[in-house]
C-alpha cells in the first residue's frame, strides 16, 4: 500500500457547518492521515473560493479535497497546483458558464424536497423539519436538533454566479452518489459524475452521510488519496 502524503482537505455544504465533518475526520486520523476543515462564509462562490486558497496555502505538499453538496462547486474553482484529486459527496458540479442553481435544479425533486427562498436577511436558510425529512433523515434526533440548530445559511450569491473552467476537468474526480437524497436526486447526481467521468459509488444513504455513514465517506476519500499516492 502507497504511503499517503498528500492532506485531506473538507469542505462542507449548505446548511451544515465544519463539525459535519467530525466523524470523518475522527476515521481519518485513525489511519494517520493529515485533515484539514473550515468553515465556508456562504456569502459568495468568489468568497469561499478565497476561503479555501486560504487554507492550501497553509499546506505544505498536495492535497485532496472533499466536498459536500455546494462545496462541490468550490473546490473545483481552484486553480491551486497542490489539488490532485477532487472527491464529491453528494457535490455540486457545474460545468464553466453554469450555475450552482443550474446543476441543482438539473432535474425535477420530489416531494420531500424543501421549498427553498431568501429570508428577510437576504440569505436562504433550510426549514427546521427538513433536517428529519429530506437533508439527513438517517441521522439520530439528537444529530438532527444539532444539524437545524448550527446550520449556515447560503446567499443567493453562491448559486447564481457562472463558473469558470472546473478542475474537475483536469485531476481525477471521486463521486458518492446517495441514493436516498431529497435535497440533490440522484439522478441529478449520476448526470455531474457521468459528465466528470468520476469514480463513481452509489449507496442508500441520505444527503448527509458524513454524518449518517461515514464509514462510507472516509472509505473513498482514502482510495482517493492512496490513487493520488500511485
Amino acid at each position: 500500500m502507497s504511503r499517503i502524503s498528500a492532506v485531506a482537505v473538507l469542505a462542507h455544504g449548505a446548511w451544515a457547518n465544519e463539525s459535519s465533518w467530525r466523524k470523518v475526520v475522527d476515521l481519518l486520523h485513525q489511519k494517520s492521515i493529515e485533515v484539514v476543515t473550515f468553515e465556508l462564509p456562504m456569502s459568495s462562490l468568489a468568497g469561499d473560493v478565497t476561503a479555501l486558497e486560504g487554507v492550501l496555502g497553509k499546506i505544505d505538499g498536495p492535497a485532496v479535497l472533499a466536498g459536500h453538496a455546494y462545496a462541490g462547486a468550490v473546490i473545483a474553482a481552484t486553480q491551486s497546483p497542490k489539488v490532485k484529486a477532487l472527491v464529491y459527496v453528494a457535490g455540486l458540479a457545474p460545468d464553466e458558464g453554469e450555475t450552482v442553481a443550474d446543476v441543482f435544479n438539473q432535474f425535477g425533486h420530489d416531494d420531500k424536497a424543501p421549498v427553498l427562498a431568501p429570508a428577510s436577511d437576504g440569505r436562504i436558510w433550510l426549514p427546521p423539519e427538513a433536517f428529519g425529512t429530506a437533508f439527513a433523515q438517517h441521522a439520530t434526533t439528537q444529530e438532527q436538533e444539532a444539524l437545524a440548530a448550527g446550520q449556515r445559511a447560503i446567499s443567493p450569491a453562491c448559486i447564481t454566479a457562472p463558473v469558470g473552467p472546473p478542475l474537475w476537468k483536469h485531476v481525477p474526480a471521486w463521486y458518492l452518489v446517495a441514493q436516498h437524497d431529497h435535497m440533490i436526486p440522484e439522478r441529478t447526481q449520476r448526470f455531474m459524475a457521468e459528465r466528470m467521468k468520476a469514480r463513481t459509488r452509489a449507496y442508500p444513504v441520505d444527503h448527509l452521510p458524513s454524518v449518517t455513514a461515514p464509514s462510507l465517506v472516509a472509505n473513498m476519500i482514502v482510495d482517493a488519496l492512496h490513487d493520488t499516492a500511485d
